[in-house]
């Protein structure tokens, strides 16, 4: 009669089992391994060559010649002829001020210099037969050049009650009316000059050094029609704005159209002249919280290439920095591409929907 299992042996015999069925099946050797086929993109040139750039800038125009005329003495408005949109002569009164006390102050003061030098003639007088000291005399010498003073003041102050407009030009603000008490420094009216107008722009710092003063740019200001009004470069500011690299230009309208005025919206174009700068389409620039970059290609991959752009060129980009000529950069098929992926090249046919080919020898 044979004897039951041992509780060693039935373990031993489970593990065993165990073990065999962990065991991975062995692949076989004829079975072939799956490799993943190169990416398909399409590819673009960098080349240097003579480009020519048109830009247009939007700007606001305003007058080079504008004054806020205050007043500086006190008092009562006693005239103010001129309202906005009336033309003022050089020199013609703009505001006049109630001048009664110091008019009446000015005569006091005459009066007194009268008496000043009245006692200066007797007392010379009297010195010159000893019968006075020099302290009199002297004094009185003073009491007169006091006097001469005061009147010189109350003349100045009397000037100051009348306005006169500095330039010839139009009204572009009224603040008072006649009655109103105007405090010392109240802002009485603004004139510009319209002949001075200009409208400014502003440029990137890489186009700046290719504007020369009086260069001859069209403006169209779009309030007065399409029609182009001659203008030419008055002034390059000589400052950049470190936040955003522009530039302020200021452009001379020559002459000035009828019916233009500060304010109204204008359009500047800029010709530049032809420069060499080497370019790429514009879809192979990528960007990322790295910077700029390009996928550039050789030997069937492409690494990343960190470049710096400069101006955009229509439907192309200049490269500053990070390309030479004659490189290629990957232009479509960026899906999924990253740095060291191998890639084949194509060409896109002209025909709608048809397939990319490869290009001959990649």
């Amino acid at each position: 009669m044979p004897l039951p299992p041992t509780p060693r042996i039935v373990a031993t015999v489970l593990v065993g089992l165990l073990l065999a069925a962990c065991q991975p099946a062995e692949k076989s050797a004829a079975e072939p391994k799956r490799e993943r086929q190169p990416q398909l993109i399409e590819t673009a040139t960098v080349e240097s060559r003579a480009v020519t750039h048109a830009v247009t800038r939007t700007g606001t125009l305003r007058a080079l010649r504008e004054v806020r005329m205050f007043n500086q003495e006190e008092g009562r408005v006693a005239a103010l002829p001129f309202f906005e949109g009336d033309r003022v002569q050089e020199g013609e009164i703009v505001a006049r001020l109630d001048d009664t006390l110091l008019r009446a102050q000015l005569d006091k003061a005459q009066a007194t210099h009268k008496q000043a030098a009245s006692d200066l003639t007797r007392l010379t007088r009297l010195k010159s037969r000893a019968m006075i000291s020099d302290d009199e005399l002297n004094r009185a010498d003073t009491a007169l050049q006091v006097a001469e003073a005061e009147m010189a003041l109350l003349r100045a102050r009397l000037g100051y009650s009348t306005i006169r407009a500095p330039f010839t030009g139009i009204v572009s603000e009224r603040q008072l009316e006649p009655g109103d008490i105007a405090p010392r420094f109240t802002h009485l009216l603004t004139l510009f000059d319209p002949a001075s107008l200009v409208i400014e722009v502003t440029l990137s710092e890489l186009l700046l050094p290719q504007v020369a003063l009086g260069d001859e740019v069209p403006v169209i200001i779009d309030a007065l029609g399409a029609q182009a009004t001659p203008g030419r470069v008055l002034r390059v500011h000589p400052t950049i704005d470190p936040r955003t690299r522009l530039g302020l230009v200021e452009i001379a309208l020559d002459p000035p159209p009828s019916g233009v005025k500060p304010g109204q919206l204008g359009r500047v174009a800029l010709s530049l002249p032809a420069a060499v700068r080497r370019v790429i389409p514009y879809p192979a620039l990528r960007r990322d919280t790295q910077g700029e970059y390009v996928f550039r290609v050789a030997d069937g991959k492409v690494r990343r290439a960190a470049v710096r752009s400069g101006l955009l060129l229509g439907d192309e980009v200049e490269i500053v920095e990070g390309l030479e000529d004659g490189e290629r950069v990957v232009l479509r098929g960026f899906l999924g591409l990253s740095d060291g992926s191998a890639v084949r090249e194509v060409t896109a046919s002209a025909e709608p929907g048809a397939t990319p080919t490869a290009q001959a020898g990649q």
